[in-house]
């Protein structure tokens, strides 16, 4: 998860950017992106704890991936601020529509009552969609309201920062069975790789 430093120091410095500079000119880049997580890879059927292991963590790479290519917030209007910050809402909530369904079609793993991980960070993913969605929709009905707009960018920023506070590996971690998958799970150590 060492991409997610860089991507959300870049993230909240542009929220910030867009709640305090209304009305400036545009000056914020978009984050560096990662192109080096794959989507896919291959792992011995053989055992079925890193295959599950690895299937989890591809499930949680449709997000990482979002997180890498959100849009840049523009905060040279309200108008601006209010559409981009609403793209970049847009996205993270596709992101996390991908990955709720790839962990909710995984199903349980293959090691007796571990499937607790998955399901609190399906129930977290599910809870911060919401968030995303309702600050996205906020953001919307708000346009052009400077004041309005501002108290909306405040929201936007809270729901990124529970993305970054997350630990997505939190539940194969806790298991033994699942930790050791994990170490051998192609997918996995894609995820821990630092940015850039």
């Amino acid at each position: 998860m060492r991409q997610r430093s860089t991507v959300f120091a870049a993230l909240t410095t542009m929220i910030a950017l867009g709640i305090a500079g209304c009305g400036q000119p545009s000056a914020v880049q978009p984050p560096p992106r990662d192109q080096g997580l794959s989507v896919t890879t291959v792992v011995p059927s053989a055992d079925p704890a890193t295959t599950w292991a690895n299937s989890y963590c591809e499930a949680v790479t449709h997000l990482v991936r979002a997180l890498a290519a959100l849009p840049a917030v523009d905060p040279s209007t309200p108008q601006q601020a209010s559409r981009t910050s609403s793209d970049l809402l847009a996205s993270v909530v596709g992101g996390l529509d991908q990955s709720l369904a790839g962990l909710n079609a995984l199903g349980a793993p293959p090691v007796p009552s571990a499937d607790g991980g998955r399901k609190d960070v399906i129930a977290q993913f599910a809870e911060i969609r919401t968030q995303a969605e309702n600050a996205r929709r906020r953001i919307q009905a708000v346009r052009g309201d400077a004041a309005a707009t501002k108290a909306a960018l405040g929201e936007a920023r809270a729901t990124l920062d529970r993305i970054d506070a997350l630990d997505y590996l939190k539940g194969l971690r806790n298991v033994p069975a699942l930790a050791a998958a994990e170490q051998r799970a192609p997918g996995c150590h894609e995820l821990d790789q630092p940015a850039g």
